[in-house]
């Protein structure tokens, strides 16, 4: 894809030769699709190595199984602009569904410690096993993990109005459910660009996230949000998805009795926001802050009551705006 938008397809041999010509085309985003490459891993190390020396600047997208993912293979992604969307699923074992957590427990920690950026790709109501509460817990540890981002194609591929097929261990009330929470978290945590802040915003609420996704649902729902109606607009439009955060944090935070924990979560929420709006659409922007910013950015606000019980107040106003080596901020 390049920067309108424009699709190009390559396929068999052309693949082998295309990488020289991304730049010249303008493309900005290439997503590897050959299911050969993808799952042998030798015929995807050579293609790793070619595309670093032919399109090292351009962001390579790969979909992949997390088997593929050993240490010569990430340390072959590391080198790269490069995103990992894997697949998050089990397996069906006679009437069971499996899901390894410690598999995937390792496969991320190696992922987080090498820097590599991923997302998690999900389903729900997979087929006789599965059920609404094995989809809430692979969900839950899923985010404990700390994707990027969680993708579930049911929302796309059959449309964002459409009904899934019913099955046994699924009734038509809990796909309802699941698609709610799957559509909130995809607003909320991916698009809401939350990764960096969301666990440690969600522990003073003592809440667990599917649960955190349903009541956003159900309070977007009963206060006209209507995220159904406006889920692709919200997608791009972090500005409002960021304001639609804070309006459900605050609620969230008063109703549990800790509101007076609001101020430390408003200033993460708005701080990291306006830096990812900065390096992702180039904007600049202003940020009234309570806290110094950073401490806010520091590892001591992962810790959202020891923040509050420790930090002093400092009401500035910072600039937050693209430096030569990324997003920066001063105070105005």
């Amino acid at each position: 894809m390049n920067k309108n938008n424009t699709e190009f397809f390559f396929k068999g041999e052309e693949l082998k030769t295309c990488l020289s010509s991304l730049k010249e085309k303008g493309i900005t985003e290439f997503t590897l699709q050959d299911e050969s490459v993808l799952k042998n891993k030798e015929k995807l190390l050579r293609f790793l190595n070619s595309f670093q020396k032919k399109a090292p600047d351009i962001l390579l997208v790969l979909p992949v199984q997390a088997e593929i993912l050993d240490m010569e293979v990430c340390k072959a992604c590391s080198r790269l602009f490069c995103t990992l969307e894997i697949d998050f699923n089990g397996e069906f074992r006679g009437d069971s569904y499996l899901f390894d957590r410690k598999f995937f427990s390792r496969r991320a920690k190696m992922l987080n410690t090498m820097g590599l950026v991923f997302g998690f790709e999900m389903k729900f109501a997979l087929g006789c096993g599965d059920g609404i509460k094995l989809f809430f817990n692979r969900l839950d540890f899923a985010v404990s993990l700390y994707p990027n981002h969680i993708d579930f194609p049911q929302l796309e591929a059959e449309g964002i109005l459409a009904k899934p097929v019913n099955s046994r261990t699924y009734s038509s009330q809990d796909i309802k459910r699941s698609r709610e929470v799957a559509l909130a978290c995809s607003i909320f945590y991916s698009y809401g660009r939350s990764v960096t802040w969301f666990l440690s915003v969600l522990a003073p609420l003592k809440i667990s996230p599917s649960v955190f996704f349903e009541d956003f649902f159900q309070w977007q729902k009963y206060n006209h949000w209507n995220i159904w109606e406006n889920y692709f607009e919200l997608r791009e439009n972090h500005r409002q998805l960021e304001l639609m955060q804070l309006d459900f944090l605050k609620f969230k935070y008063e109703e549990k009795n800790k509101g007076q924990l609001f101020p430390v979560v408003k200033n993460i929420v708005q701080l990291n926001g306006a830096l990812s709006r900065c390096y992702a659409e180039g904007e600049e922007s202003e940020v009234e802050m309570s806290y110094n910013p950073e401490e806010i950015l520091s590892c001591s606000s992962l810790n959202i009551q020891s923040f509050f019980e420790n930090s002093f107040m400092e009401i500035s106003r910072i600039k937050v705006f693209c430096g030569k080596d990324g997003p920066e901020y001063r105070y105005c």
